[in-house]
């Protein structure tokens, strides 16, 4: 796992990326600085990687980083999104899951324009 920082506003967290070939694209792109948009509990902002999806996934957990490739978008879910029904997170079409937040993803709560979005490399 290779860990990561975002930063959103004022707020800090810290994540991992697993060991997918996508994942390791994100990696050798970082850092990444884009203006985050919300669908729903979800922000997401396009980055430099073009990548197919190796491992579809329709239901995320909370905290998982994905990456959509119909808009070459990294994704950060904390809750539910338009898509989902009962208590599923449902990205808008099949993602792959390249991390996990591992610091508290409720802190996202409420924010309705993210505005910039930091991702580092951590330490």
């Amino acid at each position: 796992m290779k860990k990561i920082v975002i930063r959103i506003g004022e707020i800090a967290l810290e994540g991992e990326l697993n060991d997918s070939r996508t994942a390791r694209l994100v990696w050798e792109s970082l850092p990444i600085e884009a203006n985050g948009q919300t669908w729903g509990d979800e922000i997401y902002f396009r980055i430099p990687v073009s990548a197919d999806l190796e491992d579809p996934k329709a239901v995320v957990d909370l905290g998982d980083l994905g990456y959509w490739p119909d808009g070459h978008a990294f994704c950060i879910f904390y809750g539910r999104t338009p898509a989902s029904s009962g208590d599923d997170i449902v990205p808008a079409s099949p993602i792959d899951v390249i991390g996990r937040v591992t610091s508290d993803v409720a802190v996202l709560k409420g924010i309705s324009s993210p505005g910039l979005v930091i991702i580092e490399k951590g330490m």
